[in-house]
């Protein structure tokens, strides 16, 4: 199937790269003057922008106006003043993978890929499973807009390969799991199976998870440099700098990124909902409807611990993670105090400027008046 032409508007794209007949509809939904290629970014640089279109691919500089492009952005391209090729305009996305910034005094979100429809939590076999990791990655993942699906890589090299299965399973319910070898090609038709025609796919997962041998035996070919792990704590080093879309044989595309060592939430309320949707209906069995879920009598959280029913590591996550997005809110909204005081104080100079500046001149127009009047008044026919 060609995918390199629309039907409706004969706008060019890069097919290799998941142009479809729906993104030519979102094209043409969100037309921006000038724009006169599509275009999706490919990779974003410090100083440059690789973009690639239906000729081929570019490095760009910044657009000057508008949203910075991520990786994975569908994006106008046109030409800048001077008649430079130029991105000219950015298209809403229709998920957004962000985690909150590495320094923990920021509020900001880190984008880390646009426009993904599933969002592959890589989890190794040879390593222990850290579940407050697939947790939170889940979230974001939830969060995002994109489907979650977690992969299981290595499989030929553990023996408990079935128990770490298992273990995800129970840990990531309502999340569909796959198992893949790269080194056997197992599993993979299964991953591909996820996704939609054309559609992109992101891989999140620690350095040495074995994203980057995934990652190849999908292309058919040394796409990606792999490099060892250490045996004694099973950490490789990163082998992947920076995000990057990859085409797959299939027409798929392939997101990827370099190693996450963590995955600070932003603004994860959906996804939080999603991942401890079944926290949700405890609560609503508690006595009170403003229990803390702490000492009140009649707490089903409570009870379903002392029970067993809920495992006190689940809680202790899903707390953790509920304190880490309020505290982010706080720094959210007192960040906007700020700017908004800053705002305001602007304001407030710039009138007191303004206002001072009007009582000089009204001060200073009488008086001119005044003295000119001396001139054409009772003492001017005076003799000397």
């Amino acid at each position: 199937m060609n995918l390199q032409f629309s039907h409706h508007s004969g706008l060019q794209g890069p097919a290799r790269f998941g142009f479809t007949e729906a993104v030519t509809e979102l094209f043409a939904a969100n037309p921006v003057p000038g724009g006169t290629r599509a275009g999706r970014v490919v990779r974003v640089d410090r100083n440059l922008v690789l973009v690639a279109d239906h000729a081929g691919q570019a490095q760009l500089p910044y657009p000057r106006t508008g949203p910075i492009p991520a990786t994975g952005d569908w994006v106008w391209l046109g030409s800048n003043p001077v008649g430079d090729p130029a991105i000219v305009g950015v298209l809403p996305r229709r998920s957004e993978l962000s985690r909150k910034r590495a320094f923990e005094a920021s509020s900001e979100a880190q984008v880390l890929g646009a426009n993904m429809d599933v969002v592959g939590v890589v989890v190794p076999v040879d390593r222990p499973l850290t579940h407050n990791r697939l947790e939170r990655t889940l979230v974001a993942a939830w969060d995002s807009g994109a489907t979650p699906l977690v992969v299981i890589t290595k499989a030929d090299l553990a023996e408990v390969a079935d128990d770490v299965v298992g273990q995800v399973m129970l840990q990531a319910a309502g999340v569909d799991v796959v198992t893949t070898s790269a080194e056997q090609g197992d599993g993979l038709d299964d991953l591909l199976a996820h996704l939609p025609p054309g559609g992109t796919i992101v891989l999140l997962g620690p350095s040495g998870a074995g994203k980057s041998t995934l990652i190849n035996a999908l292309v058919g070919f040394e796409a990606q440099e792999t490099g060892a792990v250490r045996a004694g704590d099973g950490k490789g080093r990163h082998t992947t700098t920076s995000r990057e879309l990859v085409p797959l044989p299939g027409g798929s595309v392939l997101m990827d990124t370099p190693g996450v060592r963590g995955f600070g939430l932003f603004d994860a309320g959906d996804g939080m909902d999603e991942m401890f949707g079944d926290l949700e209906e405890v609560f609503t069995r508690c006595r009170f409807t403003d229990c803390a879920h702490g000492r009140e009598p009649g707490c089903a959280v409570q009870a379903a611990l002392a029970e067993g029913a809920l495992d006190e590591r689940r809680w202790a996550s899903y707390l953790k993670m509920q304190r880490e997005v309020a505290a982010l809110a706080r720094r959210h909204d007192a960040a906007a105090r700020r700017a908004y005081q800053r705002e305001w104080h602007q304001k407030v100079v710039v009138a007191s400027r303004s206002q001072r500046a009007a009582e000089r001149l009204s001060h200073d127009h009488p008086r001119r008046g005044k003295d000119n009047g001396k001139g054409h008044g009772k003492g001017s026919g005076r003799a000397t």
